[in-house]
């Protein structure tokens, strides 16, 4: 395993939830990792978010990782969720708040 898989690998499993974006949770810098921001902000899902931009070694890295082609990329509990697309149908069918439920991460207005 490589420096920069370990890396991922350790912010993935020790983190309940992370989002590798481009950009941070307070100033994202693509719209698709702001759409997820927001989406996890509107339900205070509490979360780690990873600037990708800061190294083309990272940002390559966790595409290899997750087998994934795009960036953001969210992982809940060690485990890959998805992008932009899956998260925000995810949210708009209700889904994402019941797994994260169901992973035991708190959501606001959550049962």
């Amino acid at each position: 395993m490589s420096g920069i898989n370990e890396f991922i690998d350790q912010e993935v499993k020790s983190n309940d939830v992370v989002l590798f974006m481009k950009g941070t949770p307070g100033f994202p810098q693509c719209g698709f990792s702001g759409q997820v921001v927001q989406i996890l902000d509107y339900l205070g899902v509490p979360y780690k978010g990873v600037n990708v931009l800061t190294s083309d070694e990272l940002r390559q890295g966790i595409k290899d990782y997750a087998n994934w082609p795009t960036i953001p990329q969210l992982y809940v509990k060690g485990e890959f969720v998805g992008g932009c697309d899956i998260i925000r149908e995810m949210f708009q069918a209700g889904e994402l708040q019941s797994y994260l439920g169901e992973k035991g991460v708190n959501t606001k207005g959550a049962a």
